[in-house]
């Protein structure tokens, strides 16, 4: 940060500072992702990322229905702060000075996060979802929305701008797909089912063997057509990468699909076992893995994986 010091506003700098830590803190897989980009790239993922972990920590560690409401009132108003004052008046105004100046840099709709805080109040109210078609809503809203953000900080070939569009919510659709099959147990303990109710049904699956561990035959059957609607959403989702504005930024793109997308392998390669343990690949395979992947993408005739 000492290029920073001596070339922005010090107030900016610490600003960023501080939404690095957040990220470094809470997502290591994210924050080695973005390392692969530039520095004025990669500071303001850091503050899209720390704006997007904040309201998310708003719904789930809040405490009670009311405290979670007021958390999300403060995220309306940090935004509103960001997009109309550069941020002064909001708290924590570090926070809001340095999504001010990412959005201000590179030009990012406001819609895009307005959009992100309707998802995280959705899940004050809503823990279930009846149909596949409602479930892709709240990955919208919860993920895909982000992957639009980060395209606009990324780059990208406006000739091409609805593909990079669909592709980018696709990506999105399978991060969140991905996460809801990994944390089906922890998330039905805390009185959330995202695996829609109409295949739930379809498959034989109950509420009550989700929270019992019940790892069985129709278990499997059910996580395995969830595997295979993800896999169909990283393949539309690769096609973002060659649209990208760099093999920076097409690395780091790469990176972050490609990490989650191991995740997924790794769920299958246990046979869809979620529930006795949490899948998580090893810090090795990780590391080596993304360095494979920041490859891959930096070269557009080799972005496609798997």
């Amino acid at each position: 940060m000492s290029f920073l010091r001596s070339t922005m506003d010090p107030e900016i700098a610490e600003a960023y500072r501080r939404c690095q830590a957040f990220t470094r803190e809470r997502a290591t897989n994210f924050y080695v992702a973005f390392s692969a980009l530039p520095q004025r790239k990669r500071l303001a993922i850091y503050a899209a990322y720390a704006f997007a972990g904040t309201v998310d920590d708003a719904v789930d560690d809040a405490g009670t229905q009311d405290e979670r409401s007021a958390a999300l009132s403060t995220a309306h108003g940090l935004l509103r702060a960001s997009y109309e004052s550069g941020g002064e008046g909001a708290e924590p105004v570090w926070l809001a000075r340095g999504l001010a100046d990412a959005v201000r840099s590179f030009d990012i709709p406001r819609e895009h996060f307005e959009e992100l805080v309707r998802g995280m109040e959705q899940d004050l109210t809503t823990t279930r979802y009846q149909t596949w078609d409602d479930l892709e809503q709240y990955c919208y809203r919860a993920a895909s929305v982000i992957g639009l953000v980060c395209i606009c900080i990324f780059g990208y070939d406006r000739t091409r701008s609805a593909a990079a569009t669909r592709t980018a919510v696709a990506m999105g659709k399978a991060l969140q797909i991905t996460n809801i099959m990994r944390d089906v147990k922890e998330d039905a303990e805390r009185g959330r089912i995202y695996i829609a109710q109409d295949d739930l049904a379809r498959h034989g699956v109950s509420e009550g063997n989700i929270l019992g561990g019940v790892y069985d035959a129709p278990f499997r059957a059910l996580m395995a057509d969830y595997a295979q609607r993800a896999y169909a959403l990283y393949r539309e989702g690769s096609d973002l990468i060659p649209l990208l504005d760099g093999p920076r930024s097409r690395a780091c793109c790469n990176g972050l699909q490609g990490v989650y997308r191991m995740i997924l392998d790794e769920i299958v390669a246990r046979d869809y076992d979620v529930l006795s343990q949490r899948v998580s690949p090893s810090r090795s395979g990780r590391v080596l893995r993304l360095l494979e992947l920041w490859l891959l993408g930096a070269l557009p005739n080799l972005t496609r994986v798997g």
